[in-house]
């Protein structure tokens, strides 16, 4: 099995997964990986991540023109404005995650600062994350918004709509959006209380020793 057709088996597995474990319902979610000779295979616009089919998955050369499978995600915008702008990024996975969407929503999210400093293992894996405000599905300015960051963010999240994470090979990136989900989760389940949270000086710790894509407030 040649190194594309791993690629796109792998594709497939983690979104499968991704699926099967309530991560992103129906036809939502996308997710795009960059291939051995600098092109990029994308998930097809109105697929659900439980039913990719490798052989079906959009392919583009790396100069950015599709050479094969059905039309892409609605959402390149976003996901190219990643790769432009980080360039050790070799995936992108965007959901509609529950929890992460619910804690959008609510009042006295700091945009700066999307997640609470909970546990670590969203600051090694994450970053400081990104609160963008709503855009219409498909919108480009998206990833107008993801490039004004520079390249400073591995990690956004789409007000009402779902996160976006960038990383160095596809299943990086699957385990750090997960892992954003499952903070968000943890910041519901104590929202309203006083829990002790990791000081700055811990967080600036883990900021110096993982190299952690911080970004300035």
């Amino acid at each position: 099995m040649s190194a594309e057709a791993r690629l796109r088996e792998q594709i497939c597995t983690l979104a499968r997964s991704m699926f099967d474990r309530g991560l992103t319902a129906g036809s939502s979610g996308n997710i795009s990986v960059r291939t051995p000779d600098g092109g990029l295979l994308v998930s097809p616009t109105g697929t659900s991540f439980g039913r990719l089919d490798p052989g079906r998955l959009a392919q583009f050369d790396a100069t950015g023109r599709q050479i094969g499978g059905d039309r892409p995600t609605k959402e390149m915008p976003l996901h190219t404005a990643f790769y432009d702008t980080r360039g050790r990024t070799a995936a992108v996975v965007h959901l509609h995650s529950c929890h992460a969407v619910a804690l959008s929503t609510l009042p006295g999210t700091n945009p700066e600062d999307f997640l609470p400093p909970i546990t670590p293992y969203a600051f090694m894996q994450l970053g400081r994350v990104k609160l963008l405000p709503y855009f219409r599905p498909g919108d480009p300015a998206m990833g107008a918004a993801v490039r004004g960051l520079a390249g400073q963010r591995s990690a956004v999240m789409l007000a009402n709509h779902g996160p976006v994470v960038a990383g160095l090979d596809l299943e990086a990136a699957c385990n750090a959006i997960e892992e954003l989900e499952a903070s968000a989760r943890l910041a519901l389940l104590l929202r309203g209380t006083t829990p002790d949270m990791l000081s700055p000086e811990q967080v600036a710790e883990l900021v110096h020793l993982h190299d952690v894509a911080w970004g300035v407030a």
